[in-house]
C-alpha cells in the first residue's frame, strides 16, 4: 500500500508566525501523500477575551457554551484553518481546509452531560476514510480543523488528538499509515524537565508502568492512549515528537 504520513500539530505551534513557517516547510517535503490535523485553543481564548466572553476549563479542558462554539469555529474552522491552507499554497501544495461537517467526514455525538457538563463537545463515532481518500487520490491535501457535526445540524467542539488518531485508523484500508503527533516536547519524556530525556520506543507496558509511576502525566496521557488505540487498529507506527524535528529520527516510536 502507498504511504500516507498524518501530522497532528498544536496550538502553540500554529499560532506562532515563526513556529509556523518552520511546520508548513517541513510539512511541504514530506514526500508523497500526507494530511494535516491543528489545534488552535489559545487563539480561541484570546478571541474569547476580546469578544467579552469567559473561558471556563475544567481538568484542563475546555467548556463549549453556544458563545463559545462560534467563537471555536470562527477561530478553528476560519482564521487558523484558512490562514494554514493559505500558506500552504504559497508552497506549491493544494490544500483544502475541512471541519467533520464537510463532505460528513466526521460525525460525533455530544458527550454525556454526566459527570461534567463540557457543552457542545464531540466524542467521535465515525471518519469516512473513502471521502478522504478521494480527495487524498486526487493530489489534494486535506488540513482538518478540530470541528466535528451531529448530523442533527450542530457543530461539535472535538479534540484534535482524537480527530487524528480516528482518522488514521479510516486511512488504514487505503494506505500504510505513519501517524505523527509533533508539539514543543522532544518526544515522551522520562523526565519532563529534561529534554534529553526521551524515551526512544514505547510499549504498551512501558506506558501503563510509567502512567502508575506518574512519570507521564496530564495531556500525555491521552495522546499515548490514542496512539496506541491508533497501532491496535491497523496504523503502522506513530511518533511523538518536537514539531521541528519532523522527517527526522528523533522522537518516541510507538510500533506493533
Amino acid at each position: 500500500m502507498k504511504p500516507i504520513t498524518i501530522i497532528k500539530v498544536g496550538g502553540k505551534i500554529v499560532e506562532q508566525p515563526d513556529t509556523l513557517n518552520q511546520l508548513l516547510n517541513d510539512f511541504a517535503r514530506i514526500p508523497g501523500d500526507k494530511l494535516l490535523v491543528h489545534g488552535g485553543g489559545r487563539s480561541a481564548t484570546q478571541m474569547a477575551t476580546r469578544l467579552g466572553i469567559e473561558t471556563k476549563m475544567i481538568d484542563g479542558r475546555r467548556v463549549t457554551d453556544s458563545e463559545m462554539l462560534q467563537v471555536v469555529t470562527m477561530v478553528y474552522g476560519g482564521l487558523v484553518n484558512k490562514n494554514i491552507v493559505a500558506q500552504l499554497q504559497s508552497r506549491g501544495i493544494n490544500a483544502l481546509g475541512l471541519t467533520g461537517a464537510d463532505m460528513n467526514v466526521i460525525q460525533s455525538h455530544r458527550r454525556p452531560a454526566n459527570p461534567i457538563d463540557f457543552g457542545f463537545v464531540g466524542d467521535v463515532d465515525k471518519v469516512d476514510g473513502n471521502q478522504l481518500n478521494n480527495i487524498i487520490s486526487q493530489g489534494i491535501v486535506p488540513v482538518m480543523a478540530p470541528l466535528t457535526h451531529d448530523r442533527q445540524g450542530s457543530l461539535l467542539n472535538t479534540n484534535a488528538d482524537t480527530i487524528a488518531g480516528e482518522v488514521a485508523k479510516a486511512l488504514t484500508p487505503y494506505y500504510d499509515v505513519t501517524l505523527i503527533y509533533c508539539f514543543e516536547k522532544a518526544g515522551v519524556l522520562a523526565d519532563e524537565n529534561d529534554d534529553n530525556s526521551v524515551i526512544p520506543h514505547i510499549t504498551h507496558e512501558d506506558f501503563l508502568r510509567l502512567k502508575d509511576e506518574g512519570v507521564i502525566q496530564g495531556g500525555m496521557i491521552p495522546k499515548l492512549q490514542n496512539s496506541f488505540d491508533a497501532i491496535e487498529q491497523g496504523v503502522t507506527q506513530v511518533i511523538i515528537t518536537k514539531a521541528d524535528a519532523i522527517g527526522s529520527d528523533a522522537g518516541t516510536k510507538i510500533t506493533k
